[in-house]
């Protein structure tokens, strides 16, 4: 071997790739199942996901509570100081006894998008994130950093084949609920880094899936089948009273506790938010 012939220089692709958020949350490396889409305040995205992990944490502990927070280590009964080889023995039992507890599944994960003013959490079973998003637009009385949130119930690569039968999945359970009833609706379609396939070719192909008794109404439509896509991949989800939820746009909602704004002018009422709830689940 030449003496002329060195090692490999090192670069940024030989560093362990991290596993963790600074916040300590598992770092998701590929956006895969149910997640709710966020825009947020350019340069405030850490922020927001902090913002976003407390009001989602607390609404998923009132919507799906977790009987398993209840569930705690065995107790130690404590003898007297008098024997201090004792005491120090209970403590290393008790320090075992905490490590040993499984460890609590995250609801919640942040992707990493690489992409200002965009985040991305996606929400563990048995999260609904339709049912999360419309119940926390409902809440909203400040603003934060975020902007507008998406609803995903399922993601697939941006592959039109792929796409059609994802709709078709998520169109069964929704319209088998009330099959004699005739909706009107709209696809919403949101695109982002995205240039491979066109706007025109993706809602052409996407209403051939719906069938043809149920019409198009671009004004005013009862359904909203919401179509996102980032880089190659599409999340799809399909909502109620979206122009009436000011299209999950957090920012327009708290406007409305902003003084000079005219009474139940854009507010959302909690009794609206729950008829809602119920009937997207």
């Amino acid at each position: 071997m030449s003496e002329g012939k060195g090692k490999r220089k090192s670069d940024a692709r030989d560093k362990p790739r991290r596993r963790f958020n600074y916040d300590g949350t598992p770092i998701q490396r590929s956006i895969d199942g149910p997640s709710v889409w966020v825009t947020c305040v350019r340069g405030k995205e850490r922020q927001a996901v902090g913002e976003l992990y407390d009001l989602f944490g607390q609404l998923a502990s009132e919507l799906w509570p977790d009987s398993s927070l209840t569930t705690g280590g065995a107790s130690i009964a404590e003898d007297s100081d008098d024997d201090a080889d004792s005491d120090i023995e209970k403590a290393i039992a008790k320090e075992v006894s905490s490590m040993k507890r499984p460890r609590k599944e995250q609801r919640f994960a942040n992707y990493q998008t690489s992409t200002s003013c965009f985040v991305v959490l996606s929400c563990k079973s048995p999260v609904d994130p339709v049912l999360l998003v419309t119940k926390h637009v409902g809440n909203v009385l400040e603003k934060g950093y975020t902007q507008r949130l998406s609803p995903i119930s399922a993601t697939c690569s941006t592959n039109l084949q792929e796409m059609k039968t994802m709709l078709i999945r998520l169109l069964q359970p929704f319209l088998s609920a009330d099959e004699e009833k005739v909706f009107s609706y709209k696809i919403e379609l949101r695109t982002r880094n995205h240039n491979t396939l066109s706007r025109p070719q993706i809602v052409q192909e996407l209403a051939t899936c719906v069938p043809a008794q149920h019409k198009v109404n671009l004004e005013d439509p009862e359904v909203f089948i919401l179509v996102e896509i980032f880089k190659s991949t599409c999340g799809m989800s399909i909502v109620r009273d979206y122009y009436r939820l000011q299209k999950f746009n957090v920012m327009e909602i708290a406007k409305t506790e902003e003084p000079g704004f005219k009474p139940n002018e854009g507010r959302i009422s909690q009794r609206m938010c729950e008829d809602l709830t119920g009937r997207v689940r």
